[in-house]
């Protein structure tokens, strides 16, 4: 882990998940753009211009946002399987593809010139494999470089949108290069994920050249002198690229992806590169670790760190094993420093002590050969301490995330934040929008504080006095406190009076020299302050000064301002008031409001309260008394309050008139008052004074309180009402208690019967009055008549259900009235046909409701319900309750899918027992929801999912009783998955049947198809205004308020469902297709992840055209043509009906515009009453078309004939009549007899078919078992394939046995150096276009210049000038163009047929090179599969060990025709593994020679291994081991051999008897031991059998003819069959590119065929032809060995010959056909033949259509193929080999060389004197 030490605070911008952010800040700008997402943001730092790049769209606006220049880069027509350009013909699977922006960055140019523009923008998008272009920096419209044509080397970016692709631009010095003198070189670094589709053969980072761009150069090119990392598997390191800076001498790259050596849990790493480094020597990358489990990086930055650059990275945990962040992230800080001291280490480490540190634990290893989304914007303080601090986050678009573009403008003041639809300009720091110290603080913003003496929240450098203490406050001190008047002296003030303020003050600043601070309060003129230390005294305003009181107060509060200058550096409060308003506000309380207010005192006798503490009529009464009053005011209340209520009780029991309560209610109130007035005035003391003064309250409380109030009545809703109750003097309210209040009630109120009325609370004295007119519920003393003291039979209304389980346990509502007063007095008084009924408190409603839960009946039981209150006699229900016992009787369905969603009916009895909320459904424990109406014998419920397949009990629950039975099982089952559906496509009629296959399909009971669909908007504006939110929503899967359309699917078998497509209209948009079924969803893509399509719905013409309303005339015995439009577009010809009237017309052929269908003979008749005539009608699914009426033509009456020529007619048809029967009648019997033999031969044909067939299924079972077991070898080291120098020298020099590239110089060490000086300057001379083009057609003139020789010398030519591909492929383009010159004068069809010239055999060995990598790559493996498939099956039947003939072959002249009796056998071979020896069994046959047996044995033991490193089997021995001591030496040749007169059969293992299952051993051969068994046909070697012919172990010694099997052949055949496609379409296939040098040459034959006027396509088809597939990939099919380190005996030989024939035939382009007497070879694969036709087309048409100008990308390949073999290439033996042709026809070449002018201006004969002086020392004119 690299740890850095940070020191100092750097404030980031980060993409963290927050808590809900601040809203917007209102100095923020943005704008809104189309392309959304948004994807890079770059800053023009020169002119402070933005540069956003989107999806299909570019803008370049202002610093303040404004748009400057907008350009559309998409969408446009794409594929990422294709090569750019796009043409639409050419590549199918090409749509309007969006154009995702990659890269955006800026190219700095050289010095300006005056007028001239400096650099420009790079801008790179995902169309067309990742191309970039140049555009100017002024205006973005301006476009200044794009390829029209690019090649693959400049394929930049990541075509998947979704691969991330990070660049940096870098400057260096070159080296002269080009021509021109060495300068400023400036290069692309760019890294990149890798991708599934397109070209996967660019590296993680590449080297892009920018400028300069001098011819063949291309800019943004990856030439291979740049550089390029290369790694082993581009899949496996799936780099993630987050970014790329450039530091120093270095460039940096950062990424994340899966540690494939040790955990294989995903990481990031660093890796660093030397900027000057062109061959990428210097890469080193480590592992970044940030503590807490943080491993994926998603946002990096460089930057300064305490004046030490760092790296600062947002680190996200990952979720488990998976490159997808989760919302944890932190921030982490790497300085360079340490940074570049790990990587150096890694390097030293890795390269010096290998990769150990000193304890010898691993350190370092050589890895190759060589966000989560946020709505917000947080900023975090990075503390000296490594801590962070979290102090803020802003809203910046609250329905977009954050991009990891984060750019400052100049001032540092703002930063460019970038989101999914719009850019943002973000304030930095707020400080100047903080209008206070509190906001500034509050803030927590690092950037901000507050200059106190300049009142401004503002930035530390900008505050003057910010070095002097308390002058610039920051919130991250611990005293973070602002200047704050602590406390004022006074706080409160009388306004009437002036005095001096004292404030203490936090936080003071000192003041410099003669400057002061003043006071000022509210808006006054502002008072000298006088400062002592903290504290500051100021004077008071004047009364007169101050503003006047606000209304209905009797205070007012001002702010106090302690200003410096006009800058406020503190405020408090102070708090006037006014002793006069208070009596003036508080009318009908003045004394004590006034004395329990402020410092007021009250002056009874002036009744006036004043802040002054003496009154005009001295007599005050002070506010420091008010609280002994409000003591001695409760307790006299008390007492006055017990005295007045005996006093009034009396009076009110004598005087019972309303009138004399009123009198006496008035006089009291007179007297009192009056009275006590007096003694308060004259008489009493300030104590006495209060203490009746309340005595006074008290007495008016009582007063108020007695019922000498006059009645009145109120109607009320409710049962009560609170009423408030004070005194009131006329018009003036005198004073009140707040406390009292009148409590009114009504008890009629809500209480209906009388149980209700009984249960209002007793305080109320509410009565159940029986007086008239009706009962009801009163207040006690206003009942004329009698309470009742009980209260009727309860009535019951309803009973709620009227049935229940016999078991009880549902819950019965009753409803009526009188039903108790409350919950207990319905306790056990109710029953329910008789049986007791268990109330329950939660349903109990006083009067009107019981509910109580079923007792237990025990059987059927019928009965009403009745409740019992009290003593009171019962209530019965008028309803009758029966108790039943429902039955459950079946469930249909019995089965349905685990996941659930089967609606399941079940059947019964009594069903509708309880109600229906108590009715449940279970399998076993799993809920069955209700779905519909419940009836008596039936209901239906839908299956929940389950965790388990199996039968479970179903359960009906009636509330706590149960039912089931022996017969109610339900079984769940595996769900239904679906393998297949096909076609993917309809249209918008729908009604096409799509065929789903998969298992478990029976299992669904509602199987659908579903269509997720949308409306198309309307208008444009609309469309672009989602695109946001659509893109934001992509992954969604559905959305509910959208529409869906749907169809019922048949289930045909368990295998097999059909569905027909829903019909959608035309003006929708189809989102998603799924089946449903049941609970399991499947979507259409998910199955075999193609996407289902809707077309628009195809278009017919009527029959006629011209006249759609008149008849079709048609002639019996043809067809109708009917026209139309996209025909076949989501449609076959088997899926189309057409009907004519009312018979089918039969559709014949389909195509895009017509269908041709035969009617029947006759006229059918009209279905439709308004025409006799029939109507065509075409049905597609859902579709139909009426194209017409259809009209039969009747045939024209004949004229009529003379007698004579009738009476002639008639004799002579009688003749003839004669004559047929008699030819009829011998043509019957001899058809018969035919027919006969037919048969017969029909039968034996099927029964060899049959034989065949299941023959060829045994075999290829075996053979694919076999080919499992080896192909776990292959792929690997298993792949037995040549290494590239014996490849070469098997494809040059084929049956050469010494091998040329191995060989020395067989010089003399003295003439060693001349030689190869010379040798030197004959390579010289090659490179010499004119001198090699010359010395190849002198060469070819001459006539004993054989065919072999021109092969040779041709490869010669290829090992000299290996090292420079490119000049090789020019002069044999030369050479080409030459031979075409000369074959379009004879025969063009012609050329390339053989290997006739020195440029044929320079054109087989230039495919051979160029194609290396494809065998190596693609074609080898299933090229070796071929093979080992061959061999396994021809080894399973006996080969012939001299001739090599078989018995299972597809050559027909190598077939063994011998019936040869064999049978398998096995043997157990002791194989030595280790120390320990083990028996391996091996599958031989008894007819196999011993070599043969020791071939299999080999082959088995070292299967995988390739021949040459295996033992000979001429070596080995073959022992037979039987017991201890039986050890017996088996060979092919003995003195046991048999001798049939000249002829001695070789021996086998049928010749030695030895048994099935015996132990054999290969031993070590000895030298001294053994013969020579070296056999040919017919002869021996053998010097001690010299007179005897060897003869095969198969072969008789006469020649007898047999009639050959041949079903073996077919059965091979049908065996080998995948095996030979599979290299085939390995081949042919166009699925990948095809190989570069196969477009290159393919391009350059069309080329050729232009330039010389050749249309003939089939001419360009044979030169196509002739080239690849018959000069190379012939050779390699008859011969793998070229390719492959494998034996090839003759038998396989013969059988590849075949294969390789078959090839041959399916390039041709003439028609393939067979006879009866085509060899079996031919008729063995005449049916495959026209399907690899098709192959070959297809292959030579997608070459020919794709797009052209590749020949850069040939350089480029050619370079790379030159640098990565020249060095094995034995040059100078090659050279040396070469002079000596040159010397055999030395003077015919020096004549040629002088009769060419131009030659003798390079002095071509004069250079090549000196050449052969130098070799050999010729004499030469020199």
């Amino acid at each position: 882990m690299l740890a850095s030490s940070i020191s100092s605070s750097v404030l980031l911008f980060l993409l963290l998940l927050l808590p809900p952010a601040h809203p917007a800040d209102a100095s923020m700008q943005w704008v809104k753009l189309e392309g959304s997402p948004l994807s890079h943001l770059l800053l023009d730092p020169s002119v402070g211009q933005l540069f956003v790049g989107g999806v299909d769209h570019l803008y370049q606006l202002t610093s303040d946002l404004e748009v400057m220049s907008h350009v559309k880069t998409g969408p446009l027509l794409d594929s990422p399987d294709c090569l750019p350009p796009i043409v639409a013909q050419d590549c199918p699977s090409a749509t309007p593809t969006h154009n995702h922006n990659k890269l955006l960055l800026l190219e700095a140019g050289a010095e300006p010139r005056p007028g001239a523009e400096s650099g420009s923008l790079i801008v790179c998008g995902s169309l067309f494999q990742g191309i970039c272009e140049k555009r100017s920096r002024s205006n973005i419209s301006q476009l200044i470089y794009r390829t029209s044509n690019p090649v693959d080397t400049q394929y930049v970016a990541a075509n998947d949108p979704r691969i991330s692709t990070v660049a940096v631009v870098i400057t260096t010095q070159s080296k002269q290069e080009a021509g021109m003198p060495g300068g400023e070189l400036r290069l692309l670094l760019v890294g990149r994920g890798y991708t599934s589709r397109g070209p996967g053969d660019i590296p993680p980072i590449t080297t892009r050249r920018l400028h300069p761009v001098a011819p063949p150069r291309r800019a943004f090119s990856q030439e291979e002198e740049l550089g390029k990392l290369v790694v082993g598997s581009y899949s496996e390191y799936n780099n993630h690229f987050v970014k790329a800076v450039a530091h120093g001498n270095h460039v940096y790259f950062l990424f994340s992806r899966r540690d494939m050596r040790h955990t294989k849990e995903y990481r990031t790493y660093a890796s660093r590169l030397c900027a000057s480094d062109r061959s990428f020597y210097s890469y080193v990358e480590v592992p970044l670790l940030c503590r807490g489990g943080y491993n994926l990086a998603q946002g990096a930055w460089l930057g300064d760190l305490s004046g030490t650059p760092a790296l600062f990275v947002v680190m996200a945990a990952g979720q488990a094993s998976t490159p997808i962040a989760t919302s944890r992230s932190a921030l982490c800080v790497y300085t360079m420093k340490d940074l570049d001291a790990t990587m150096r280490r890694a390097q030293e480490v890795c390269y010096t002590e290998g990769g150990l540190d000193s304890s010898g634990q691993e350190e370092a290893y050589i890895e190759y050969a060589v966000s989560s989304k946020c709505l917000k914007l947080p900023k975090v303080l990075v503390r000296p301490d490594r801590s962070g601090h979290l102090y803020g986050s802003l809203l910046v678009d609250g329905g977009g995330a954050i991009g990891a573009d984060l750019l400052l403008d100049e001032s540092q003041r703002h930063v460019y934040v970038l989101t999914d639809d719009r850019v943002s300009k973000v304030p930095v720091s707020s400080c100047e929008r903080q209008t206070d110290c509190l906001s500034c603080l509050s803030i927590r913003d690092p950037y901000c504080g507050w200059c106190v003496l300049e009142g401004r929240c503002s930035r530390k450098h900008e505050c003057e006095r910010h070095l002097l203490d308390n002058h610039w406050l920051w919130s991250f001190e611990r005293t973070n406190q602002c200047v704050t008047v602590q406390s004022l002296q006074p706080a409160n003030q009388s306004r009437d009076e002036q005095t001096q303020v004292t404030m203490s003050v936090v936080q003071l600043p000192v003041l410099q020299g003669a400057e002061s601070l003043s006071c000022v309060f509210g808006s006054m003129p502002p008072q000298p302050a006088v400062v002592m230390g903290t504290e500051l005294t100021c004077q008071s305003p004047a009364p007169e000064l101050l503003p006047p009181m606000p209304p209905g107060s009797d205070h007012m509060v001002l702010p106090v301002s302690l200003m410096f200058g006009h800058v406020t550096v503190a405020m408090g409060t102070m708090t006037f008031y006014d002793c006069g308003a208070v009596s003036r506000l508080n009318q009908s309380s003045q004394c004590l409001s006034c004395v329990s207010s402020w410092t007021c005192n009250w002056c009874p006798l002036d009744q006036i309260c004043t802040h002054n503490h003496s009154c005009p009529r001295k007599l005050v009464l002070s506010h420091n008394v008010r609280h002994l009053s409000v003591l001695l005011s409760v307790l006299l209340s008390v007492l006055m309050t017990v005295l007045l209520s005996v006093l009034l009780s009396v009076l009110m029991t004598v005087l019972l008139s309303v009138l004399l309560s009123v009198l006496l209610s008035v006089l009291m109130t007179v007297l009192l008052t009056v009275l006590l007035s007096f003694l308060l005035t004259v008489l009493m003391s300030a104590l006495l004074t209060v203490l009746l003064s309340f005595l006074l309250s008290v007495l008016m409380t009582v007063l108020l309180q007695s019922s000498f109030c006059p009645q009145f009545q109120f109607r009320l809703s409710q049962l009560q009402y609170s009423a408030a109750i004070y005194l009131r003097r006329g018009q003036r309210r005198i004073d009140a208690s707040p406390g009292l209040r009148l409590h009114l009630y009504d008890c009629s109120a809500g209480q209906s019967d009388c149980s209700q009325c009984r249960a209002v609370p007793v305080e109320y004295s509410c009565v159940w009055c029986l007086g008239s007119p009706a009962p009801r519920c009163v207040y006690s003393q206003s009942c004329s008549g009698v309470p009742a003291d009980t209260c009727p039979t309860p009535q019951i209304t309803q009973v709620h259900p009227v049935t229940g389980p016999v078991e009880g346990g549902i819950l019965v509502t009753i409803t009526g009235s009188n039903l108790g007063t409350r919950y207990q007095d319905v306790v056990g008084g109710v029953q329910v046909a008789d049986v007791p009924c268990v109330a329950q408190p939660e349903g109990y409603q006083i009067s009107t409701r019981v509910v109580c839960e079923l007792q237990s009946s025990g059987n059927h039981r019928v009965g009403n319900v009745q409740v019992t209150v009290g003593t009171t006699p019962p209530g019965r229900s008028t309803q009758m309750f029966t108790y039943q016992n429902p039955k459950l009787t079946g469930l249909v369905p019995d089965k349905g899918p685990v996941s659930g969603g089967t609606k399941l009916t079940i059947k019964g009895q009594q069903l509708l027992t309880g109600q229906t909320s108590d009715l449940a459904a279970f399998l076993d424990r799993q809920p069955c929801f209700i779905v519909n109406e419940v009836t008596d014998s039936q209901f239906v419920c839908k299956t929940s999912s389950s965790n388990w397949t199996g039968p479970v009990p179903v359960w009906v629950f009636f509330g706590k009783a149960n039912r089931t039975g022996p017969e109610l099982t339900f079984r769940y089952l595996d769900d239904p998955v679906i393998t297949k559906a096909t076609p993917a496509e309809s249209f918008y009629a729908g009604g096409r049947v799509i065929k789903v296959t998969g298992r478990n399909l029976d299992v669904v009971q509602e199987p659908v198809i579903s269509v997720w669909v949308e409306p198309l908007e309307v208008q444009r504006v609309k469309r672009r205004r989602r695109l946001a939110l659509l893109t934001a929503r992509q992954h969604l899967v559905f959305n509910g308020t959208m529409t869906t359309v749907s169809e019922r699917c048949s289930v045909l078998s368990s295998s097999e469902i059909t569905c027909p497509t829903p019909a959608v209209p035309p003006e929708v948009r189809v989102k998603g297709v799924w089946f449903q079924l049941d609970n399991v969803r499947v979507h259409y893509d998910s199955i075999e992840g193609q996407s289902f399509t809707y077309y628009q719905n195809p278009q017919f013409f009527p029959l006629n055209r011209d006249a759609p309303d008149a008849p079709y005339r048609f002639k019996p015995g043809g067809v109708i043509a009917v026209e139309g439009l996209d025909l076949t577009r989501a449609m076959s010809k088997d899926e189309v009906q057409a009907r004519l009237g009312d018979q089918d017309c039969e559709v014949k052929t389909l195509d895009r515009t017509h269908l041709y269908c035969e009617p029947p003979e006759d006229q059918p008749l009209s279905v439709d009453g308004s025409s006799e005539l029939p109507m065509l009608k075409v049905f597609m699914g859902k579709l139909q078309a009426d194209l017409g009426l259809v009209q039969y033509d009747s045939d024209s009456l004949l004229s009529p004939i003379p007698l004579a020529a009738q009476i002639s007619l008639g004799a002579g048809a009688a003749v003839i009549i004669l004559s047929v029967l008699i030819v009829i009648l011998m043509y019957r019997r001899k058809s018969k007899q035919a027919l006969r033999d037919y048969k017969k031969v029909l039968l034996q044909l099927e029964t060899l078919e049959i034989n065949v067939g299941d023959q060829c299924r045994k075999e290829f079972t075996d053979l694919m078992t076999e080919m499992m077991d080896l192909s776990s070898d292959v792929g690997g080291p298993g792949l037995p394939l040549l290494d590239y120098k014996t490849y070469a020298e098997r494809i040059f020099f084929p049956g050469q046995q010494t091998a040329l590239l191995s060989r020395q110089l067989d010089l003399p060490e003295s003439r060693r150096p001349t030689v190869e000086q010379g040798l030197q300057q004959l390579n010289n001379l090659l490179n010499n276009r004119l001198f090699l083009t010359r010395f190849i057609h002198t060469l070819e003139a001459q006539q004993g210049f054989s065919q072999r020789d021109r092969g040779y010398v041709a490869s010669l030519l290829t090992i000299a000038l290996h090292d420079k591909l490119e000049y090789f492929t020019e002069v044999m383009k030369t050479l080409l163009q030459d031979l075409v010159q000369q074959y379009v004068a004879k025969n063009p069809k012609l050329m390339l047929r053989r290997t006739e010239t020195v440029v044929e055999k320079m054109l087989t060995n230039w495919m051979s090179i160029c194609l290396y990598s494809f065998l190596k790559e693609v074609a080898g493996e299933p090229l070796y599969m071929l093979y080992r498939a061959i061999k396994y099956q021809v080894d399973k039947g006996p080969v012939d060990a001299v001739t090599g003939k078989a018995k299972r072959t597809l050559n027909d002249s190598h077939l063994l025709r011998e019936d040869i009796d064999y049978s398998a056998m096995t043997l157990n071979v002791l194989v030595k593994n280790g120390v320990e020896v083990q028996p391996c069994p091996i599958k031989v046959l008894d007819t196999d020679t011993i070599t043969q047996v020791k071939d299999k044995i080999l082959d088995q033991v070292y299967r995988g291994a390739p021949f040459s490193q295996r033992p000979a089997a001429d070596s080995l021995d073959l022992e037979w081991r039987s017991g201890q001591a039986g050890h017996l030496t088996l060979s092919d040749d003995d003195v046991t051999a048999v001798v049939h007169g000249r002829w001695k059969r070789l021996n086998t293992l049928q010749h030695y008897k030895v048994p099935d299952g015996a132990t054999v051993a290969l031993i070590p051969r000895f030298l001294s031991s053994g013969v020579n068994q070296v056999f040919q046909t017919g002869e021996s070697k053998n010097r001690h059998t010299s007179a005897i012919r060897i003869t095969g172990n198969l072969l008789t010694t006469q020649t007898v003819d047999h009639s050959p099997d041949r079903t073996v052949s077919v059965s091979l055949q049908g065996t080998l069959q995948k095996f030979v496609d599979d290299v085939f379409v390995a081949i042919l296939s166009t699925k990948r590119p095809p190989p570069i040098a196969v477009r290159f040459f393919f391009d350059f034959l069309d080329d050729m065929a232009e330039k010389h006027g050749i249309d003939d396509p089939e001419t360009v088809h044979i030169w196509k032809t002739n080239s690849l597939p018959l000069r190379f990939w012939v050779n390699i099919l008859k011969n793998p060995q070229f390719v492959l380190d494998v034996q090839v005996t003759d038998s396989i030989d013969a059988v590849l010959s075949v294969i390789a024939q078959t090839f041959i035939d399916s390039c041709t382009t003439s028609e393939h056909k067979v006879g009866r007497d085509s060899p079996v070879n031919k008729l063995l694969y005449a049916r495959e033949i026209p399907r690899y036709k098709q192959l070959v087309e297809r292959y030579y048409s997608d070459i020919h259509s794709a797009a052209s100008g590749c020949y850069q990308e040939m350089n480029s390949t050619l370079t790379e193929l030159s640098g990565s073999f020249a060095s094995e290439m034995n040059s100078l033996v090659a050279l040396h080999e070469l002079y000596k042709y040159i010397n055999k026809y030395y003077d015919q070449v020096i004549m040629s060389l002088e009769e060419d002018t131009s030659g003798q201006k390079m002095q071509l004969a004069y250079r090549l004197q000196q050449v052969a002086a130098l070799v050999e020392n010729k004499v030469t004119d020199l």
